[in-house]
């Protein structure tokens, strides 16, 4: 199935990102045809706070008017001690146009489109080395 996306939002996005999700998208077999949102969880199955690894990715997508929006993008990470738990390390919110960093707060325009653009192209970098289990759940 081919995937309408808007690719207009506030974040450009780079195509091989957007071909990630379809892929997925079309690798699950559930019936598609009355979905409105889907969202995506990319695990690296050893990653702990003991050991590291790939950071938890999730992903949600929103259809409006036959094309698919996404609405967020965040990374996870183990923070604190003596008992780490799983945080959001960065966040890009489509619908107030921000990026979120642990360390940072809320980031200005530039400093959150340059977070992003790096950690997108990682992300893709990691998702094509196989280091990612995938679960999709649709809504």
């Amino acid at each position: 199935m081919k995937l309408i996306f808007n690719k207009a939002q506030c974040f450009k996005l780079p195509d091989a990102f957007y071909r990630v999700i379809e892929t997925e998208f079309n690798n699950d077999n559930s019936d598609k045809n009355t979905i409105i949102a889907f969202t995506l969880n990319f695990r690296d199955e050893g990653y702990s706070s003991e050991s590291g690894g790939y950071h938890p990715v999730e992903i949600r997508f929103e259809k409006h008017d036959e094309k698919w929006f996404c609405i967020y993008i965040t990374d996870f990470s183990f923070s604190g001690g003596p008992y780490p738990e799983l945080v959001k390390e960065i966040d890009v919110c489509f619908n107030s146009k921000r990026v979120f960093s642990l360390y940072g707060g809320w980031l200005n325009n530039r400093d959150g489109n340059d977070l992003l653009t790096m950690f997108i192209n990682n992300f893709i970098e990691y998702y094509n080395s196989g280091s990612y289990t995938i679960q999709i759940s649709f809504n």
